[in-house]
């Protein structure tokens, strides 16, 4: 097609055309390889420049159109908003609950059960997805002040409480509560701890009444869901009440932390390991601080946060961890406010809100909250509750927020009310 075209421009003298009057034409000689000098042609010769000019558009229609594809500049992806931290209210609770339990369920719901309600024998669920609680079934006894543990089947173990030794599951499929075996004796403020070989492990706590006097207990057992009994297993080295703490670290071991006695009585700082593969407890490093009522969360890495809580010398803002490598306590940064009876959990990006709790004065309880960071070791404020309390429950949700339900308020009441802590996405 490109050697056709050449050929009808060749074959054509002509090459540009003037006016139309008479037209000033400037044509080249085939053969003489040079511009003459420009002459008017007739029309005859403008006619064979039309002719010409036709040809040329009918070859240039069959090679085609150059198509000329525009430069798209690529559309630069606007950075997202940063979502500030908050809390908000949810739906509350058909009772007023304190000293009460929280249990995520395997299906994202969590279960609130007993403590200082209208009726210790209440237990509802609360749903993410629509923001509302619902009743279930009532626990076979009442209880507060108890443990709740769920199970790796799915089931929830209540054991203890306030003069009990009963203990209860909780089944979601149906929402139905049924007796199992009973401790060995009576506890309550003690802690429950799930083994990786699915047993729970009890330990320490307050007996009053229970045929033992009105002492703290040393003594632990263990659950075992397969037969729905519970056996004696080793005694801690010491004798342990009233907010201490126990940690499941990585390689299965538990650390038991802290405590106290009711009124004057001693703190501790002492600690000490569970080793479920022997069933023995042997002293660890002591904790930098003597503390009761405080907390612990078990980090990213394997460390184990403890924060507040109670001293010899009264409220403690002081924080500290414990590393399982060395078996070595060391100190952290403190938190910007002393607080106990508060909650600490452990968020999707590492980091650890801690809320609420006892400050210590007269009036509202702390509504405060504020999160620690581990990667510097410093705790900063976050947004702050939307209602003052202390003695509730703080639950870790699928999606990451943080459920907040019940506890009491500055005179003791009881609370429905719940909130949700978003962390946002950076501020």
């Amino acid at each position: 097609m490109k050697n056709l075209l050449l050929s009808v421009l060749t074959d054509s003298s002509t090459t540009v055309a003037g006016d139309h009057d008479g037209a000033l034409i400037a044509h080249h000689s085939r053969g003489h390889g040079r511009w003459p000098q420009t002459a008017f042609e007739s029309r005859g010769t403008m006619r064979r420049l039309s002719v010409c000019f036709g040809a040329i558009a009918i070859l240039l229609a069959a090679c085609g159109t150059p198509t000329v594809t525009p430069t798209v500049s690529p559309t630069a992806t606007p950075s997202p908003v940063p979502r500030a931290a908050a809390w908000s209210a949810t739906g509350s609770m058909t009772a007023a609950y304190t000293r009460h339990t929280a249990t995520r369920l395997a299906d994202g719901r969590v279960l609130v059960a007993g403590g200082s309600s209208p009726d210790g024998f209440l237990a509802e669920f609360y749903d993410p997805s629509s923001g509302t609680w619902s009743a279930t079934g009532s626990m076979t006894t009442w209880r507060e002040q108890h443990t709740a543990t769920l199970l790796a089947d799915g089931r929830v173990l209540m054991a203890g409480g306030y003069l009990l030794a009963a203990a209860e599951l909780y089944d979601p499929s149906g929402g139905r509560w049924s007796a199992t075996g009973s401790l060995t004796t009576w506890r309550w403020r003690h802690t429950a701890t799930l083994l990786a070989d699915g047993k729970v492990l009890v330990a320490g706590g307050y007996n009053f009444g229970g045929g033992q006097g009105d002492e703290l207990l040393a003594s632990a057992e263990l659950y075992d869901p397969r037969t729905g009994t519970w056996s004696a297993t080793g005694s801690m080295t010491t004798a342990r009440s009233l907010g201490h703490t126990a940690t499941l670290l990585a390689d299965g071991k538990v650390l038991m932390a802290g405590g106290g006695a009711n009124g004057p009585g001693p703190r501790l700082a002492s600690a000490e390991l569970y080793d479920p593969s022997s069933g023995t407890w042997s002293a660890t490093g002591s904790m930098t601080t003597a503390r009761m009522l405080h907390t612990a969360t078990r980090l990213a890495d394997g460390k184990v946060l403890v924060a507040g809580g109670i001293g010899p010398d009264g409220l403690l803002t002081l924080a500290e961890f414990y590393d399982p490598s060395s078996g070595t306590w060391s100190a952290t940064g403190s938190m910007t406010a002393a607080r106990a009876y508060h909650t600490a959990t452990r968020l999707a990006d590492g980091k650890v809100l801690v809320a609420g709790g006892y400050d210590g004065g007269p009036g509202p309880r702390p509504a405060s909250a504020e999160l620690y960071d581990p990667r510097t070791g410093t705790w900063s404020a976050t947004a702050s509750m939307t209602t003052a309390r202390r003695g509730y429950t703080a639950s870790l949700l699928a999606d990451g927020r943080v459920l907040v339900a019940g506890g009491g308020d500055a005179e003791g009441n009881g609370l429905a009310s719940a909130e949700l802590y978003d962390p946002g996405s950076g501020t």
